[in-house]
């Protein structure tokens, strides 16, 4: 994570997989951030006990309740945020929350594909609507040029599944909705991109390759071959070089470009 430095990040998702391998990271850093805020759905559920351990450790950690299909619950995240941050802004706003849907082109019903639109689609936009403003300060506030997710960011977690030139993985598993959010994910993020970039704030998407995640496992019988800790590591190592050349990019864990 060298060349990162951050005052203030917030990981959606932030309880498990991915987003708990951000979270620390972040935390086990030698310059970590002063405030990390990890959200989930419900802090006081299942699946939250690593997080709260932490937590009790780090008092630069902050978990927060936050819904990405309910915009109430995003509202009052933000607000939360903001007595936090007291003006300084936020750096680093990393949209992970995602599910998937086992699907096949005849079994894809409009329940799930709403359920997975909400949350990986809609879910970003509006989190990254409600946080603008704390990315607007920190963009603002900070005496970097140019663009850095030092300075201020949206940094999507998408997937080489929506990627239409390489389809990634459809011979393993199909999952339609998933694959359709994805690509629709990267395209809000190079809306973002063309939206926000003039005010300081970078946007990107990232594929964190196939990891060993609980999401993984559910949508696929094969043995991922990247851990939590090496793709968090690498996504991590990725945006620290990141400038304007990237704004409105789609890269892997590895700093590769992909293809829309």
């Amino acid at each position: 994570m060298a060349g990162l430095n951050l005052r203030s990040v917030l990981v959606t998702g932030a309880n498990q997989g991915i987003g708990l391998g951000f979270v620390k990271q972040f935390l086990e850093n030698s310059n970590p951030p002063e405030w990390v805020f990890a959200t989930c759905q419900d802090p006081a559920g299942e699946r939250m006990q690593e997080l709260q351990n932490l937590a009790a450790k780090h008092q630069n950690l902050v978990i927060v309740a936050l819904d990405v299909t309910d915009p109430a619950s995003i509202k009052a995240a933000a607000a939360r945020g903001e007595t936090h941050l007291k003006g300084s802004g936020l750096n680093l706003l990393i949209n992970n929350a995602g599910m998937a849907k086992l699907s096949t082109l005849e079994s894809e019903t409009p329940e799930d594909t709403a359920l997975v639109y909400a949350t990986n689609v809609t879910g970003p936009l509006l989190v990254s609507q409600a946080f603008l403003p704390l990315l607007k300060q920190a963009a603002q506030g900070s005496p970097q040029r140019g663009l850095s997710c030092s300075k201020a960011a949206i940094v999507n977690i998408s997937s080489e599944g929506g990627s239409i030139q390489n389809v990634g993985g459809w011979h393993v598993v199909q999952i339609i909705s998933y694959r359709c959010s994805k690509a629709a994910l990267n395209m809000l993020t190079k809306c973002q991109a063309l939206g926000y970039g003039g005010d300081g704030i970078l946007s990107v998407a990232v594929h964190p390759g196939w990891v060993k995640t609980d999401m993984e496992n559910s949508i696929s019988v094969q043995q991922a071959p990247l851990t939590v800790e090496a793709s968090v590591r690498g996504m991590l190592n990725v945006l620290a070089t990141l400038s304007e050349k990237e704004n409105g990019a789609f890269v892997n864990w590895e700093g590769k470009v992909l293809p829309w």
